[in-house]
């Protein structure tokens, strides 16, 4: 399943969001998009699953135009995974990974024993079957996350956004979840993962889209497009990218007028 977009124009009334956006995405792909706070990676998201339609370019879809598309054949195609916020609701997991079935369903029918193997399978594929029965809110965060994924595996859209997942995790954690879900799309699936850590998208991407200002900064392989220089224009700071034998690893270098203060 592909993801294709072409001079992607957005602004929220006079307010200027996304700029001539365009980069693709493949079948068993994991795309990074990096890049500061409000520089547009949730609106670009909004857009693709058609929450925001005043946009002008294009957002295709395996071929297809997403403005054609019902919110319903779009939910067939694309699933969203959300941050976990400290979520309190109460369903068990099984449930909550069921209500990615919905849009399969008439408006009035309830989950049959189709929608429950299909959300099943997906909590054995993400090797969390064990917590099936427990309440959602007694889950830790790295769980939560992950019945997020199995809730969009059991949606069985091809193409999965997620908007910076590991935001609220701890280290370990934040390495499960990005393992999984490398694991989705060397599978086939198309990944695009929003995230501020460069590093996760060292380890973990096959292409990097750098965002600032609302335009594209760098679209490409991440180890030909994530530099020192890039990551100075994102975000101000100076680093160095250092080889090491378990891959490249982002290095802050201090600034010379902190080290003269400290001196």
């Amino acid at each position: 399943m592909s993801l294709f977009v072409r001079d992607l124009c957005f602004a929220y009334k006079n307010t200027p969001v996304l700029d001539h956006i365009g980069f693709s995405a493949e079948s068993g792909e994991l795309l990074a998009i990096l890049g500061p706070n409000g520089v547009g990676k949730t609106t670009l998201f909004r857009c693709i699953l058609g929450e925001q339609k005043r946009y002008t370019g294009a957002v295709r879809i395996d071929g297809t135009d997403a403005r054609t598309l019902s919110a319903r054949e779009i939910a067939h195609r694309v699933a969203y995974i959300p941050q976990t916020h400290g979520m309190t609701f109460r369903f068990t997991v099984r449930d909550t990974v069921l209500m990615g079935t919905s849009h399969t369903l008439s408006p009035f029918a309830s989950p049959g024993k189709a929608q429950e193997k299909i959300a099943q399978e997906a909590l054995t594929r993400l090797g969390i079957a064990g917590l099936s029965d427990r309440s959602f809110d007694t889950l830790s965060g790295g769980e939560q996350q992950l019945v997020y994924v199995a809730r969009a595996l059991a949606q069985q859209a091809r193409i999965l956004l997620m908007d910076e997942p590991t935001s609220s995790l701890d280290y370990g954690n934040q390495l499960r979840v990005l393992s999984a879900v490398k694991g989705l799309a060397r599978d086939g699936y198309t990944v695009l993962l929003s995230t501020h850590n460069p590093q996760h998208a060292l380890w973990y991407a096959d292409r990097v889209l750098a965002l600032h200002d609302g335009r594209v900064a760098a679209f490409g392989e991440t180890k030909a497009v994530l530099s020192s220089a890039l990551l100075k224009t994102l975000y101000g700071t100076h680093t160095e990218l250092y080889e090491t034998p378990g891959g490249p690893v982002i290095l802050p270098v201090p600034d010379e007028t902190e080290e003269g203060e400290k001196q």
